[in-house]
C-alpha cells in the first residue's frame, strides 16, 4: 500500500470507527467510550492476532484515534496503552510478558500509562535520574516521573529508568513494568487547566523493589527499545491533533453555512471561507505525513520513521492549533460558549505543540538529523 492511499479495509474501518464516535459524540462517558472500542477490536488493532489482537499497525491504530477525535471524544489513553506500551512489549517482551499484558491491553480490560517524562529531564533520556540497581535478583528502582497521564485508572506504568552498563559503568536506558499496588511507587494528581478525561500525575519512586521479570526485553537493547515505542507516540499525538482539528472545522463550517448576516451565509465571504479552506488543507497535509510515517513504522524501517513521525507531529500540532483558532474566531463570541464547544479545545489544541516532544525539539532533531547542521548544545 502506499502511505498516500488508503485501503478499502482502511476506509471501512474509518468510517465505523466515525459512526461510533457519532454515537458517543463530544459529552461521551470515557469508560463507555473504552469499553465499547474494545469490544468492537478498535483498542487492539496493532497488536498481534496470536494475543487477541487485531493483526494490524500503528497505520490502523491512528485511524481509530484520528475518527474518534473527529467525533469530538478523542482517547488519549490510545496513545500510551496500546500505540506505547503494547508496541513496546510485542516487540521486545518476554513471552510471558507477552501473555499476561497483550490479550488484555487488547480486549480493553487493563491499560498501561508510560512514564518517560522527569521535572529536570524533560523527555531527555540521557538526563534522566531515574535508577534502576540489582538487588540480589531483584531491581530496586528510585526517581520521579511528571506529566504522567492516567496512572489512577492504569493497572501498571511502563518506567523509563536507567541501569549501570557493567562493562563501561555508563547509565543506559531500560523499560520496567511497575504494578499500581507496588510498595514506594506514590502519585499525585497535577491541577492542570487542560480540561482532559484523562489526568496527569507527579510519580515518586522511593526503592520499588521489582522482580526480575518486570525488566521489558534485553537489558543492552534499552535505547532501540525506548525509540520502539516513542516513534508510534509521535505518529498518534499526530492522529490525536488531526482529529481535534477536523472536530473544530467542522463546528466551524456548519455554523458558517447557517449563520446569515446581511442576506447571505457568513461562509460566502472570503474572508471567513478562506481561512478554513486553508486550515483543512493544513490538516490534509499533516495526514499524508502522518500516514507515511506509520508506513514507514508499520514496514519496519524505524530510522525513516523517526524522522517522518517527528514531522508529522509537527505538522500536525502546528495545524490543529491553527484550525482551533480560526473555528473560535468564525463563530465570534459563541466560539466561547459551552454551547458551542470550542473554547477549551484553544488549551487542548496547544498539548500537540508541546507534548510528547516541543515543537522546538522537533525542529532541532530536522536541523541535526536530516540537514546535517551542527548542534548548539
Amino acid at each position: 500500500m502506499s502511505p498516500a492511499t488508503e485501503t478499502e479495509e482502511h476506509k471501512a474501518l474509518r468510517s465505523a470507527v466515525a459512526a461510533l464516535g457519532k454515537r458517543h459524540g463530544r459529552d461521551y462517558d470515557i469508560n463507555a467510550l473504552w469499553s465499547e472500542a474494545a469490544k468492537l477490536g478498535y483498542l487492539g488493532v496493532n497488536l498481534p492476532e496470536a494475543y487477541g489482537g487485531g493483526g494490524g499497525g500503528i497505520a490502523e491504530l491512528s485511524i481509530v484515534l484520528e475518527e474518534l477525535g473527529a467525533a469530538g471524544c478523542p482517547l488519549l489513553m490510545m496513545v500510551v496503552s496500546p500505540a506505547i506500551c503494547g508496541t513496546v512489549i510485542a516487540r521486545f517482551g518476554t513471552d510471558a510478558q507477552k501473555q499476561e499484558w497483550l490479550p488484555a491491553l487488547a480486549d480493553g480490560t487493563r491499560a498501561m500509562a508510560f512514564g518517560i517524562t522527569e521535572p529536570d529531564a524533560g523527555s531527555n533520556s540521557h538526563r534522566i535520574t531515574t535508577t534502576a540497581r540489582r538487588d540480589g535478583a531483584d531491581w530496586l528502582l528510585s526517581g520521579r516521573k511528571v506529566f504522567i497521564s492516567g496512572v489512577d485508572i492504569a493497572d501498571a506504568t511502563l518506567i523509563v529508568g536507567r541501569t549501570e552498563d557493567a562493562r563501561t559503568g555508563r547509565l543506559k536506558p531500560c523499560l520496567f513494568i511497575v504494578p499500581r499496588d507496588a510498595d514506594g511507587f506514590g502519585r499525585r494528581r497535577i491541577d492542570m487547566e487542560l480540561h482532559s478525561a484523562e489526568k496527569q500525575f507527579e510519580l515518586t519512586l522511593d526503592d520499588v523493589r521489582l522482580p526480575a521479570d518486570a525488566l521489558v526485553g534485553d537489558e543492552d537493547a534499552g535505547l532501540l527499545q525506548l525509540f520502539a515505542g516513542l516513534n508510534p507516540e509521535r505518529v498518534m499525538t499526530a492522529a490525536f491533533a488531526i482529529g481535534m482539528g477536523r472536530y473544530a472545522l467542522s463546528r466551524a463550517v456548519e455554523y458558517a453555512r447557517e449563520r446569515t448576516v446581511w442576506k447571505q451565509p457568513i461562509g460566502a465571504h472570503q474572508a471567513v471561507a478562506h481561512p478554513l479552506a486553508q486550515a483543512h488543507i493544513d490538516l490534509e497535509l499533516a495526514r499524508l505525513m502522518m500516514q507515511k510515517a506509520a508506513y514507514l513504522y508499520d514496514s519496519g524501517d524505524d530510522a525513516a520513521a523517526g524522522e517522518a513521525a517527528n514531522m508529522a507531529k509537527y505538522a500536525a500540532g502546528e495545524a490543529c492549533v491553527r484550525a482551533v483558532d480560526q473555528s473560535v474566531h468564525t463563530l465570534g463570541g459563541n466560539g466561547l460558549t459551552r454551547e458551542f464547544g470550542l473554547a477549551s479545545l484553544i488549551t487542548a489544541s496547544r498539548v500537540a505543540r508541546i507534548a510528547p516532544v516541543s515543537r522546538e525539539m522537533i525542529l532541532n532533531y530536522v536541523s541535526h538529523q536530516t540537514l546535517g547542521l551542527p548542534k548548539s548544545y
